[in-house]
């Protein structure tokens, strides 16, 4: 390792993960009551999330894997790690109290006679179950963009401006629940900036254990995990609370858009 590349590799990588703060900030540009702009970006987060799993994070989980395993074994090795994901958060979901739990739904009464409750509760609990899905999914980010600017500055920068435009919307898919179900701004803004700040975290876990680990065979299995994870976030949390709060083809149509900024942005800086 060589140490003169250690402080520019973790500026970058701090510079990928601040780019969350970007999407935090388009939150507060929108009226709190715009139900029609909270069922696209919700929408359109579940796309970037979708997208970004099944074509960039499983296919480099298996392409670590594959460099240690068979082919079989590292396809097996890759989808039990994706499922593990997937149970993990459920899990958390399932031990969640069930009058915290979006999935039981309160009786038309209730919802009629406190309704913005309800849907406050519901979007923060959605912005914190995103920002924690982020937080994970950015710590091994942080790894790959500071091991890679180790290997070589150049696959490295390549490599911090694709995370720092993935984390744009991904700052969007916590701030804005966060922000409509609080109304603050501020707040939305600096869970979003700190769901980013994860990248660091993988940025330290790389300098200290990129002379005694193994961080590539690490990474595959980390990765492959943390894409269960965004799956579940997506179909579980992201959709059904864009459907809530929008109609159906809104939502879909955000999910459209954010396959296809994430498919351009991968086109560009492949």
């Amino acid at each position: 390792m060589n140490p003169s590349a250690v402080i520019p590799a973790l500026l970058l990588t701090l510079f990928a993960g601040l780019s969350t703060g970007i999407g935090g900030l388009l939150s507060m540009f929108q009226k709190r009551n715009s139900s029609r702009f909270l069922c696209v970006s919700l929408g359109f987060s579940a796309g970037v999330m979708i997208y970004l799993s099944f074509m960039e994070i499983l296919p480099e989980a298996l392409s670590y894997l594959e460099r240690y395993y068979s082919p079989r074994q590292a396809s097996v090795y890759s989808l039990l790690s994706f499922f593990l994901g997937i149970a993990i958060i459920a899990l958390i979901d399932r031990f969640v109290p069930s009058r915290d739990n979006p999935h039981e739904i309160p009786n038309v009464m209730k919802m009629v006679n406190a309704p913005y409750h309800i849907s406050d509760e519901h979007l923060l609990r959605t912005g914190i179950l995103s920002a924690l899905a982020i937080t994970i999914h950015n710590i091994p980010e942080g790894l790959v963009t500071f091991s890679s600017y180790l290997a070589d500055p150049q696959i490295g920068i390549s490599i911090a401006i694709a995370v720092a435009i993935h984390n744009i919307p991904e700052g969007i898919a916590v701030a804005v629940p966060i922000y409509f179900a609080t109304g603050n701004r501020t707040k939305s803004l600096v869970i979003a900036l700190l769901s980013g700040l994860s990248e660091m975290l993988g940025a330290v876990l790389g300098l200290l254990l990129f002379s005694v680990a193994n961080v590539e065979l690490m990474l595959g299995f980390v990765l492959a995990s943390t894409a269960g994870v965004m799956i579940y976030i997506s179909f579980d949390e992201l959709l059904p609370t864009a459907e809530r709060y929008g109609k159906h083809h809104l939502a879909i149509y955000g999910v459209l858009g954010g396959m296809g900024v994430m498919a351009v942005s991968l086109l560009l800086l492949a």
